[in-house]
């Protein structure tokens, strides 16, 4: 039997748990991306891949979006995105990080950053 590795059924409680109780930021994120809204890309709210849970992410370029509040801006809270960031590399997997309240100031920017990873991805699979 081959080895899950997204979207693990022990994490099914705790992925709804967080979808349910989002943060105003990820409320805000997901009317940005959702039906398709950038270059027809469908992202997942809450998908864990191993046992880590993205706040959203694409399946279709293998991207992963983080919304960050002031815990990642710790020593201790640097180093555990690190060590995911590292991890979801190794699965194939970028991640791009965005803070709380840039969701809110600029909202254009983070549809101009999801748009030229994926110009940039469909240019790499073409090579």
């Amino acid at each position: 039997m081959e080895n899950q590795l997204h979207n693990l059924p022990r994490l099914i409680g705790k992925r709804k748990k967080l979808r349910n109780d989002g943060t105003k930021a990820e409320a805000v994120f997901w009317n940005l991306i959702k039906h398709r809204k950038i270059n027809g890309l469908k992202f997942r709210r809450q998908h864990s891949v191993g046992s880590y849970i993205l706040d959203f992410y694409c399946p279709e370029i293998r991207l992963a979006i983080e919304l960050d509040g002031h815990y990642h801006y710790t020593p201790d809270g640097k180093e555990r995105d690190m060590r995911r960031d590292n991890y979801l590399k190794l699965q194939g997997i970028t991640v791009i990080r965005f803070e709380n309240n840039f969701v809110f100031k600029n909202p254009t920017d983070i549809y101009e950053a999801i748009q030229a990873y994926h110009c940039e991805f469909l240019k790499e699979k073409r090579k």
